[in-house]
């Protein structure tokens, strides 16, 4: 007799947990059926993997030996299963995408472009929602692959850089500083402060910068939404700070945009912000490149 994928798995649980009733619960299976899995695998190789008494279990040396083993032939057949499952898919299926709002309307569209000349028949779903729930959605399995930054810890999933972005400065056309072709953070400060409400991403990541150098920042004006930030700043309210790749389509999303001017940024802080990387669960090939 040989083993199978799903003597496997019934080991790795219980060497996992160490405790049959809990392996149990995680593989939804009963304490005999488990029991009953874990000698057919026994049977199956020739000897015992686990030592078991009424106090507690614990692996044999030959558990020991075959522990890391039976890990990567799980991993192995899960790759294979995901990679078949993800090929039938891409003839005709679905794929979901989760990404920042700034990436998924200003980045996303051109590499989606070139993924549907080679995938016709395949439908994209985006899903542009804050960093956070980026990351969440990966790792529960919701879509596919993310865009986001890179958390610490990073929640046991695998992220690839894809560009690395700054901050730009973005105030009202009118304004004294538009004459400039760089500013500071602290000119940028003299202007009533507008941005993106918490939990975005680059609003915590402004406040973090400022909190390093003893500063705070202080907000007149804050939205949930981008394009509301560059219109408010258009009107003349105050100033904003957001990422460069913005920059490249804000007058087309803005139709009030050519009321403001986008600026660089001289200061240190503007090279505070992470990689933008792709992200997606460990063990899970990614088909969009």
């Amino acid at each position: 007799m040989r083993m199978s994928v799903k003597q496997l798995r019934a080991f790795l649980a219980v060497a996992h947990t160490l405790n049959f009733a809990h392996a149990s619960e995680r593989l939804n299976l009963s304490q005999p059926a488990l029991s009953l899995t874990i000698k057919g695998l026994e049977e199956a190789l020739g000897g015992a993997l686990l030592q078991r008494s009424t106090r507690k279990v614990t692996l044999t040396q030959e558990g020991e030996l075959f522990l890391p083993m039976a890990r990567q032939l799980l991993a192995d057949w899960d790759n294979v299963e995901e990679a078949m499952r993800q090929s039938f898919t891409l003839q005709r299926g679905k794929i979901s995408v989760a990404a920042m709002p700034s990436f998924a309307a200003n980045v996303l569209p051109e590499a989606l472009k070139a993924f549907r000349d080679r995938y016709a028949g395949v439908n994209v779903t985006v899903h542009d929602v804050i960093n956070e729930q980026v990351i969440e959605m990966v790792r529960e399995g919701r879509v596919e692959m993310g865009i986001a930054f890179e958390p610490s810890p990073n929640h046991n999933l695998l992220f690839t850089p894809l560009a690395v972005d700054r901050f730009v400065a973005i105030v009202p056309q009118q304004s004294p500083l538009a004459k400039k072709k760089q500013l500071s953070w602290q000119e940028l400060l003299t202007l009533d402060f507008i941005t993106l409400q918490r939990p975005s991403a680059v609003r915590l990541m402004l406040e973090e910068a400022l909190a390093r150098s003893g500063r705070q920042l202080d907000v007149a004006l804050e939205s949930h939404q981008l394009v509301t930030v560059g219109r408010m700043v258009a009107s003349g309210l105050g100033a904003a700070r957001c990422r460069r790749c913005v920059k490249r389509r804000w007058h087309r999303w803005a139709p009030s945009a050519s009321r403001s001017a986008i600026r660089r940024l001289r200061s240190a802080s503007a090279r505070s912000m992470p990689d933008i990387c792709r992200c997606r669960r460990r063990r899970r090939r990614c088909w969009i490149r």
